[in-house]
C-alpha cells in the first residue's frame, strides 16, 4: 500500500507541475487554472466507481486531492 501511495503522490506532483507549466504559457494563467479546476472537479463528480461500497467518500477524497493540487499553484510572479 505504501508503494501505491508513493506512486500516487509522484503522479500528483508531476501533474501539478504540468498544469502549472501550461498555465504559465497561457495569456491568462489565472483564468486557465480556474477553468481547468472546474472541469476536473466536474469529471470527479461524475466518474463511475465500480465495486466500491462508499462512492461518496471516494469522490470526496478525490475532490480534496484536486483542491490541494490546485492550491499549490500560484500566479506567476510579476518580475
Amino acid at each position: 500500500m505504501d508503494e501505491l501511495n508513493g506512486r500516487m503522490i509522484a503522479c500528483q506532483i508531476m501533474i501539478t507541475g504540468l498544469i502549472a507549466r501550461v498555465a504559465n504559457a497561457s495569456p491568462d494563467p489565472l483564468r486557465f487554472l480556474s477553468d481547468f479546476r472546474d472541469e476536473i472537479k466536474a469529471v470527479v463528480r461524475q466518474v463511475n466507481i465500480g465495486g466500491a461500497d462508499d462512492t461518496d467518500r471516494i469522490r470526496s477524497v478525490a475532490q480534496k486531492a484536486v483542491d490541494e493540487m490546485m492550491s499549490l499553484m500560484k500566479p506567476p510572479s510579476e518580475s
